[in-house]
């Protein structure tokens, strides 16, 4: 049970601990779909499945479409079978999607489960109920307050056997808490939509950098970069300011450009990390683990191998660990119907730009359900399962003095430099709530896990 200080380290960049490590020293996990054999002797590791990607498929587009939408019935079809099913409905093109499905699949009306915010920016509650409208469900709605929040951060330290501070796991408990109080046993979730049919927005600006890699190294090295640097006041000005960032960036080598707005990608380490810690540390690491899986992929188009890279580190690390626990806490069942196998397969399968065309994100997915979701569903901008933790904590007293409390112990750790802690609580207060707000999470649950779990 001794503490792995590389494990903490990787979880302040990740905000989990992604496999294969974990957080006891000398302890590995299996990666996704990962097997090992011990035999006279010797441990063997491999794959036994990976995502096959056909970048060259030139079925038509309604031949795709028929295949889809079959594939999809299927899923959802398999995915409910038992009485009492419920569906997660957030609003978005995913959950919407798999309630529209399964009310053509039955005859009752869909029981759906929402969570609302009372804070600008992060509710969504109107894009559920107009999926609501739209296939005739039940709906049941329940809007989060930051007393829950606090009611929460125990619950998730002690659920969880490694630190975890993907802060909509709160929502997501208080959503399966109130199905299952409703009698629900279980209920299907959209995850896994964005990360095989190119629904994240980084996928369409990382392809924007992507396009400078590909002009002449000599126009880029001889004319544009020299030119650009020996603009005087150059960072005075908003076009060459930006065009500076964007050189910097495209500059950049996929994955590691993707962690641009990482806490730890952004600033000096001896400024952020205790010496002695990070003296323990190789802070090279996650880069290491990010490049294993990214080159791993079956695929040398970036936008397959960011999909290959979310598969794994945002879904299997995160996003399913996230849902499958709290709904197990909950006490129910959680199905992810997008990710039945034969769909994700034919996810791979799917030209490169029928899941990102330009700046337009899961463009074939959209495409193919027109006739199923409502249109402000379909464009809609994405926005997630946050939770407005960060401007809670300003205005939510009680809050604020937990979390206050929490950190003086935090800082005891010796993980973090306290300058660095004082320069992230002075910006949340300042700045960006939301944003700086993340990092306080995430220094709030691995105190809180530690001291749950009584470790040193």
């Amino acid at each position: 049970r001794k503490i792995d200080p590389q494990a903490i380290f990787n979880y302040i960049y990740f905000y989990d601990i992604p496999s294969p490590g974990t957080i006891f020293a000398g302890v590995e996990k299996l990666q996704p779909a990962q097997y090992v054999q011990f035999r006279d002797g010797q441990l063997e590791k491999g794959f036994y499945w990976t995502l096959h990607f056909d970048e060259h498929n030139q079925a038509s587009f309604q031949t795709w479409k028929q295949q889809f939408r079959e594939l999809l019935r299927q899923a959802v079809a398999k995915s409910s079978r038992g009485k009492h099913i419920a569906t997660f409905l957030s609003g978005g093109t995913d959950s919407s999607t798999i309630t529209g499905v399964l009310a053509e699949l039955q005859d009752n009306p869909v029981d759906t489960y929402s969570i609302g915010f009372g804070a600008a920016g992060f509710d969504e509650m109107e894009y559920a109920r107009l999926a609501v409208q739209r296939f005739g469900a039940t709906a049941h709605e329940y809007y989060l307050q930051p007393d829950d929040v606090l009611e929460a951060i125990p619950l998730i330290a002690g659920t969880y056997d490694e630190p975890f501070a993907n802060e909509s796991a709160v929502p997501t408990y208080f959503c399966a808490r109130q199905a299952a109080r409703d009698g629900v046993k279980i209920m299907l979730a959209g995850d896994g939509g964005d990360e095989i049919f190119g629904g994240n927005e980084r996928y369409a600006k990382q392809m924007v950098f992507e396009h400078y890699g590909r002009l002449p190294l000599f126009l880029r090295t001889r004319l544009i970069e020299p030119i650009t640097a020996a603009i005087p006041g150059g960072d005075a000005f908003m076009p060459t300011r930006k065009l500076r960032s964007y050189i910097r960036q495209a500059s950049t080598p996929l994955p590691e450009r993707m962690e641009s707005y990482n806490f730890v990608f952004r600033q000096s380490l001896n400024e952020m990390f205790a010496p002695e810690f990070l003296a323990a540390v190789d802070p090279e690491i996650p880069t290491q683990m990010l490049q294993d899986v990214y080159f791993r992929a079956d695929s040398g188009h970036p936008i397959n191998r960011m999909l290959h890279l979310d598969m794994k580190f945002t879904l299997a690390d995160n996003d399913l660990r996230k849902v499958s626990r709290m709904c197990a806490a909950a006490g129910v069942e959680v199905r992810y119907p997008l990710l039945d196998e034969a769909l994700v397969n034919f996810s791979g399968q799917l030209p490169i730009n029928y899941k990102v065309r330009g700046q337009r994100l899961r463009w074939f997915f959209k495409e193919a359900l027109k006739d199923l979701l409502p249109r402000k569903i379909i464009t809609k901008s994405k926005h997630g399962f946050g939770l407005p933790f960060g401007v809670w904590m300003l205005s939510h007293p009680p809050l604020r003095e937990y979390v206050d409390d929490t950190l003086k112990r935090f800082e005891q750790r010796g993980f973090l430099t306290t300058g660095y802690i004082k320069s992230i609580r002075q910006q949340h207060a300042s700045e960006h709530s939301t944003y700086f707000g993340k990092m306080i999470w995430v220094m709030l649950m691995l105190e809180q896990w530690l001291e749950v779990h009584d470790t040193d």
